[in-house]
């Protein structure tokens, strides 16, 4: 980490998205006044756009399995199994990863875009990491091998859009409260990008 030594303090620039919080921690006293440490260099590698296959959880009222063409809310499609569905469902695809990406010293991010409401990856049935807030991001460094490899993404929503469609008219009821109404608002669900591959370099 890059810092500085001024009027005997210690300055560490920091880029904090909103609400973040970090702890900066000095383990041993500086042997020089000022470190300056490149910043990484982000290159695009990809975007990986429809179709995502989707698998819903079960007993929840959505299909056992959809293909999107392309990555919007639940909440904007035509299947009611869908559209009101809350819990965990998985998107996965296949993506090609060229030995180029992976050299020495490079770090592979899957950067997710928008996430409504929590997401996990995996990569070839191996769990890489959770991304709860923004940005949505989840480093496959060392997860990813030359060739084919297979991404899912487990996304979970909040239970708002289940409890609205148990409302609707002839609906089969999942859940047992009555807190919302059939007109209420449904909340923006689901994985909604766009996913893209990044790669960071000093």
């Amino acid at each position: 980490m890059s810092y500085k030594v001024v009027n005997g303090r210690t300055v560490v620039p920091l880029r904090l998205n909103g609400n973040d919080a970090v702890f900066v921690i000095f383990r041993k006293r500086a042997t020089a006044p000022s470190v300056n440490i490149a910043e990484m260099k982000e290159t695009l590698l990809g975007t990986l756009d429809g179709p995502w296959t989707v698998t819903f959880q079960p007993n929840r009222g959505a299909p056992a399995q959809v293909t999107f063409d392309k990555l919007v809310s639940w909440t904007e499609n035509a299947d009611p199994g869908v559209k009101y569905f809350s819990g965990m469902a998985t998107y996965s695809k296949t993506v090609q990863a060229p030995a180029a990406w992976l050299k020495p010293g490079a770090e592979i991010w899957l950067d997710l875009g928008d996430v409504k409401d929590i997401a996990e990856a995996s990569v070839n049935g191996g769990p890489v990491a959770a991304a709860w807030r923004k940005p949505f991001r989840v480093n496959l460094t060392g997860a990813l091998k030359p060739g084919a490899n297979t991404l899912e993404v487990k996304v979970a929503n909040v239970w708002v859009n289940r409890m609205i469609g148990d409302q609707q008219p002839g609906a089969q009821k999942i859940t047992s409260t009555q807190s919302y109404r059939a007109d209420s608002p449904l909340l923006t669900s689901g994985l909604l990008g766009p996913v893209k591959l990044v790669s960071l370099n000093r």
